[in-house]
């Protein structure tokens, strides 16, 4: 698959046509400006600023909120020897309550959210998959927050 269409992906990230997000199922990643360096929002109750992009190969974005949540996470199209790709990291340290909040709440969300964000990237590329399944706690954790959003991103 050629680079730019997993870049025109990326590039898509909370635009009215954004092909990566899987907002069928998660709540919709929303800025204040368009995707550009400095802008400001989220999703759900996770806040950050657009660190730094360069389109149609990475996006990186340093968290705001929750409180404890310290570093970034980004997105990034590479080319590799199989073809290009389009990966997810998360380099973050917590602090206080966040500690305990992210391994047994945000933790589990984030991993299945980014999971459906990249199947949906690998259906964009043609490819015929399932959707990943949510485990158990995923499931349980979004029936106890009240996510109205159940229907699978694809």
């Amino acid at each position: 698959m050629p680079p730019a269409i997993l870049g025109a992906l990326l590039d898509s990230l909370s635009q009215p046509d954004d092909r990566l997000w899987p907002i069928a199922a998660w709540p919709a990643m929303r800025f204040d400006r368009p995707l550009q360096v400095g802008a400001i929002g989220g999703h759900g109750p996770i806040r950050y600023s657009v660190e730094s992009y360069v389109p149609g190969q990475a996006i990186s974005f340093r968290f705001i909120t929750p409180a404890g949540f310290n570093g970034t996470h980004s997105f990034l199209v590479s080319l590799g020897s199989s073809g290009s790709r389009i990966s997810h990291d998360l380099r973050m340290t917590t602090a206080g309550k966040a500690t305990l909040s992210w391994h047994f709440i945000f933790r589990p969300l984030h991993d299945a959210l980014i999971e459906d964000a990249l199947h949906r990237a690998v259906l964009a590329c043609g490819a015929q998959e399932p959707p990943p399944r949510w485990s158990f706690w995923v499931r349980m954790l979004r029936a106890l927050l009240g996510s109205r959003k159940r229907q699978r991103a694809t």
